[in-house]
């Protein structure tokens, strides 16, 4: 046999046993990943956070727009015309009712005041002379030693004298009252603002000065709906019947950082009118202020419990998923397999909501976890039918810093 056959028959034989070996490791590996397959079996449940639908009472409450503003923002403005002479306050500090201001120019009211007084007692001179001459022409008369006239006309200057100095007086009297106004007092308690007007500055009766705000208590005031307010239209009725003014009802104040105030306070007046604009109905409520916290012309929201849910069933807002206005939930049963199911919401509660329709008291909705199971009934649509095997935990809401 020729050399170049005996090398041909020998690589033939080697590759054929080369080719059974791979074939043998490839088929061996092929049965143990097989082998792993079936040892592992399907994946685990995964682990949800459940939460139990509560039934309970639950007090609901309405919320609106509040702007704040003092019970009275009195406009400082002088009641003389002068110049002005002094700042007697802090800008932006608390003043106390009858506290100095301001102070313009007395110098011309007391030069005016001085020229009244000087008129008052030539008056009182006219009159004392006219009553002389009375009495000593009466007896005259009496005797005709005079004439009757000269007697009627001393009578009737003791009249003018009188009404001359009744009008001195009175003259006196207003240039006093225009001395005492070159000192501007506060009408109330209250936080004035930032002087319009400077030392030196040219000040009439037009001119505000400044603004003093009343700022305990301080009022919110908002409106409500027309619809609403006749709800409770027969309450507000008997309280006003009765003489009283404030109601009975808290009012909380959330202010513009969503931090509550730490005071209630009560609605003080309901206005006379709807406003026709909005259909709505203007309620004040007053807040004790005495930190002076609140200012006037600050934004924020009040809170008014206006009815009871009887019997209402809650579940965390966590648990609720919203898909084109309609509302879902994933429902855990006694056999630990989740199922989507829609409901209808109510109101929302704290940070639960009340579910109106859709739920039974003692139930277990998902709260945590809910997107592991969309996950799996998005890769398995059989299972959205047969129920999503879950491993429910107890839900531990998370704790609101600062309770």
């Amino acid at each position: 046999m020729p050399t170049s056959s005996i090398l041909q028959s020998f690589f033939i034989a080697r590759f054929r046993e080369s080719l059974r070996v791979i074939l043998a490791g490839i088929l061996a590996l092929l049965c143990a990943a097989c082998s792993e397959k079936q040892a592992a079996g399907p994946p685990p449940p995964p682990d949800v956070g459940v939460a139990v639908v509560d039934q309970q009472d639950v007090p609901i409450y309405g919320e609106w727009v509040a702007q704040l503003n003092g019970p009275v923002n009195s406009d400082i403005t002088p009641k003389v015309q002068g110049y002005l002479l002094s700042q007697d306050y802090k800008n932006g500090s608390l003043v106390r009712k009858g506290q100095l201001l301001f102070q313009i120019d007395p110098r011309p009211f007391q030069a005016a005041l001085d020229q009244s007084k000087a008129d008052v007692e030539r008056a009182a001179s006219a009159l004392s002379r006219a009553n002389n001459d009375v009495q000593r022409d009466t007896p005259l008369a009496a005797q005709s030693a005079i004439p009757q006239k000269q007697l009627d006309d001393d009578l009737s200057n003791v009249n003018s004298a009188k009404a001359q100095l009744a009008a001195m007086k009175a003259a006196q009297e207003q240039a006093q009252l225009n001395l005492g106004w070159t000192k501007v007092y506060s009408p109330v308690d209250g936080l004035a603002g930032v002087a319009n007007s400077q030392i030196g500055d040219l000040v009439g009766t037009t001119t505000k000065m400044v603004t003093v705000s009343q700022i305990d208590p301080m009022w919110a005031y908002f409106n409500i709906s027309e619809s609403l307010y006749l709800d409770f239209a027969p309450q507000i009725s008997k309280i006003l019947t009765k003489g009283t003014i404030s109601s009975p009802v808290p009012v909380e104040y959330l202010q513009a950082n969503d931090v509550p105030y730490p005071f209630k306070g009560r609605v003080i007046f309901v206005n006379r009118e709807i406003t026709a604009g909005t259909g709505t109905i203007q309620l004040a409520a007053a807040f004790p202020n005495k930190d002076a916290i609140l200012r006037p012309g600050g934004f924020g929201r009040v809170r008014v419990r206006t009815t009871t849910a009887k019997d209402a069933l809650l579940i965390p807002q966590a648990a609720v998923i919203e898909v084109q206005s309609q509302y879902q939930v994933i429902v855990v049963g006694s056999d630990n397999k989740a199922t989507i199911r829609p409901v209808k919401m109510g109101d929302r509660v704290g940070t639960n909501w009340i579910v109106a329709q859709g739920l039974k008291p003692g139930e277990r909705v998902v709260v945590d976890g809910i997107q592991k199971v969309q996950t799996l009934a998005a890769q398995s649509p059989q299972l959205v039918k047969e129920g999503i095997p879950v491993s429910p935990k107890q839900y531990v809401a998370p704790s609101v810093e600062g309770n």
